[in-house]
């Protein structure tokens, strides 16, 4: 499609809201575009404001600046600071000619300046173009929203596949990565509402925890059969090998990370699979780091991996009670755990106790 049947085409579909309080002047402009447009009226700002937000919200307003109460600058300012009706294009119609007026109007947002009296020419043609520039910048953005959609989900399809991979190497895993996805989420959920983790916590974070979450455990692809599979408890040294599964979950999507930026979606991964073994008083591992130099998507993933454990029947201990583990995680509080993650714990277990029937493995 050219530029010029674009023009045609926003034309034909466009719905101008016209905003003055003198009927002379709205009879002007509906007479010269209503034949190409849908026309919309308001005779003060706050009727303008109310059509605006409305359904079907208007394509284009055309806006004078002297009205009684609130005037076109103020009108202006209102629809650019709402989420709603900031990308409607507004074009100022006025008899306002200081040397200062059409500075402040474009400083406001406005797209356009038109000078009364105006030729029904120009205004004909200045709406069209606005209406051309709205056109192409909504087919952008709908473009640039499909392909976040798709980013989004080959994103999703790498974390399960490496966490599927994770899973098939350890066979006790069972459902323990649907659950401690589960308690991380239900934790951090908890706190993002508290004004102290808020920012640490938004949208964002939270949807890359959960994702994440599945991959805590991803340097156990790096882990000897011998030591992976044994049934039965580690001998020290043993154990010493097996700590190398955090290291090596942190190479693993490191390298991945390299290939993506640095500020990929896997660095939250990254935290928590290299940091969910340090403990808050600094005598964990890899690196005995302690309290807030540990991430905080780690010190989530620290509590719910050990309630999990605790919970979780293995062939060298039976499952223990919600009741035994969660008097395990509060011993732990402020020496192997986050206090304000223990706090969390305590507030919502009967969520993790959900959890806990919602994802059973298959021998318990």
């Amino acid at each position: 499609m050219n530029a010029q049947d674009m023009q045609h085409n926003s034309a034909m579909s466009g719905r101008i809201l016209l905003v003055d309080d003198a009927p002379e002047n709205l009879r002007i402009l509906s007479e010269s575009l209503r034949s190409d447009y849908t026309i919309m009226f308001a005779r003060n700002g706050t009727d303008a404001l109310r059509l605006a937000a409305g359904d079907p919200a208007p394509d284009i307003i055309l806006l004078d600046i002297i009205m009684p109460g609130m005037n076109g600058y103020e009108v202006c300012s209102a629809l650019k600071q709402s989420e709603r009706t900031k990308d409607i294009p507004v074009i100022f119609i006025t008899a306002q000619d200081g040397e200062n007026d059409e500075a402040v109007g474009f400083s406001l947002g406005a797209d356009d300046y038109v000078k009364k009296p105006f030729q029904v020419s120009l205004v004909r043609k200045r709406v069209a173009n606005q209406l051309e520039i709205k056109l192409y910048r909504d087919r952008l953005k709908d473009l640039v929203n499909e392909r976040t959609q798709q980013l989004q989900v080959t994103q999703e399809a790498t974390i399960h596949a490496m966490a599927s991979l994770a899973e098939w190497r350890d066979p006790e895993t069972g459902n323990h990565i649907q659950r401690t996805r589960a308690y991380v989420s239900a934790l951090a959920e908890y706190m993002s509402q508290q004004e102290e983790y808020a920012a640490q916590l938004d949208a964002d974070t939270l949807y890359w925890l959960n994702l994440s979450a599945p991959l805590h455990d991803v340097g156990k692809v790096g882990i000897a059969d011998a030591v992976l599979r044994k049934p039965g408890k580690l001998t020290p040294e043993e154990f010493d090998a097996m700590k190398e599964h955090t290291v090596l979950g942190r190479a693993v999507l490191a390298k991945a990370e390299q290939m993506l930026g640095s500020n990929s979606f896997l660095r939250v991964a990254s935290d928590i699979a290299y940091c969910h073994h340090e403990r808050w008083d600094g005598k964990g591992y890899p690196r005995g780091i302690k309290e807030d130099e540990i991430p905080i998507s780690a010190r989530l993933m620290s509590v719910a991996d050990v309630y999990d454990a605790l919970r979780s029947k293995r062939v060298y201990k039976p499952a223990m009670s919600h009741e035994k583990a969660s008097g395990i995680i509060i011993e732990g509080r402020g020496t192997q755990f986050d206090p304000a993650v223990v706090d969390a714990f305590l507030n919502i277990q009967e969520n993790f106790c959900q959890i806990a029937q919602d994802f059973p493995d298959e021998q318990n």
